[in-house]
């Protein structure tokens, strides 16, 4: 599997270094995609937060095939090409948005989903990269808010068809409660507006098609409203009734297991698993971002995963950002970016194109 190092300012580096030295068990494996002197750098930080100085080995990779054959106890990192790298440069500081970590990252994320839509790898986690970095980054990653979308036009390119075609979703979960949003990342007006019969089933699809090639079942889909109490009949508003419950009805027809607009107050706790209980939705659909991101975060990132749903590759990421205040001190938690790891080799177990 591979693993994109993330933007060289956060703590991208650090997790990745921390999630090999803490536990590999789960990175046996896997090889980080990225640049070996910011590896190198990171592989210091947390040696040297560790208190023993003692740092793992960096193994440089010719090809993602050579990871299976590394020596345990080392991080196979495959050397990533990228203009903004020249030999010698130095390094981006912690803490800062810097153009060339913008363009590093997004090289780094555009070599790995090329090699797993090629079925050279079998999955990709993805270290954070901060969004203003890689747009400051310019063409062509200025074109996409995050990894989703650019991944959405590397998929469609691969495919040869326009990226419309290629409809995708984002799913945040844990081991108590997973949410997909019907939008991502847009402004709240914006989000407001893509609340649209087209757009609710078809994430009602996405969501079904994907769950069901991971639970071998059709999920149960709690379907979060929009206004407060659901619109309560329409007295908060009508979206619940013109346009949410139509999308789940025609979701119905097709034998998606979804309910009628919920509370979203009340939803998120009725879906939680609780000490190994089964919530009563194996799922919500979120309406937008923070409606749907907000519950599963508090529930700790440290647990939370972000899955994108309706690629044909497997993709996972911890759920949190690049944490720039931190960078650089060796703190940074890896718990997140396991569980990505840990998901991602579930998924590729069973995952199927959809």
């Amino acid at each position: 599997m591979a693993i994109t190092q993330g933007d060289a300012a956060g703590i991208g580096p650090e997790i990745i270094v921390r999630a090999f030295r803490e536990t590999p068990q789960h990175t046996r494996g896997c090889f980080v995609v990225g640049d070996l002197a910011t590896l190198r750098r990171a592989n210091q930080v947390v040696a040297g937060a560790a208190g023993t100085g003692l740092a793992l080995p960096l193994v440089a990779l010719s090809g993602a095939q050579d990871a299976l054959q590394a020596p345990p106890n080392c991080i196979p990192v495959l050397q990533v090409q990228s203009s903004a790298l020249p030999p010698g440069a130095p390094l981006v500081s912690f803490g800062q948005i810097d153009a060339r970590a913008g363009q590093v990252a997004g090289d780094c994320v555009v070599w790995a989903a090329n090699a797993a839509l090629r079925g050279e790898v079998a999955a990709l986690v993805t270290a954070p990269l901060n969004k203003a970095a890689l747009s400051a980054a310019g063409a062509p990653y200025d074109a996409f808010p995050g990894h989703t979308e650019l991944l959405q036009s590397l998929a469609a390119a691969h495919a040869g068809q326009p990226v419309q075609q290629w409809p995708v979703r984002m799913m945040l979960a844990n081991d108590e409660l997973r949410v997909v949003l019907v939008s991502i990342h847009v402004s709240l007006r914006e989000a407001l507006q893509a609340v649209a019969f087209d757009q609710v089933l078809q994430t009602l699809l996405i969501t079904h098609r994907s769950l069901s090639a991971v639970l071998g079942r059709a999920p149960r889909i709690g379907v979060a409203g929009l206004n407060p109490h659901a619109g309560e009949g329409g007295l908060f508003g009508r979206e619940e009734l013109d346009v949410i419950l139509p999308a789940v009805q025609a979701a119905r027809q097709q034998g998606i297991l979804a309910s009628d607009p919920q509370p979203p107050d009340t939803v998120f706790m009725r879906a939680r698993a609780v000490q190994g209980k089964p919530g009563e939705f194996d799922v919500v659909l979120a309406m937008y971002h923070d409606q749907g991101l907000i519950p599963v975060k508090y529930l700790g990132v440290e647990k939370g995963v972000n899955v994108t749903l309706g690629l044909p590759l497997v993709r996972t990421s911890p759920d949190h950002g690049t944490a720039f205040d931190i960078a650089g001190t060796g703190r940074a938690d890896a718990s997140s970016l396991v569980q990505a790891i840990v998901m991602a080799r579930q998924l590729s177990g069973q995952w199927q194109v959809v």
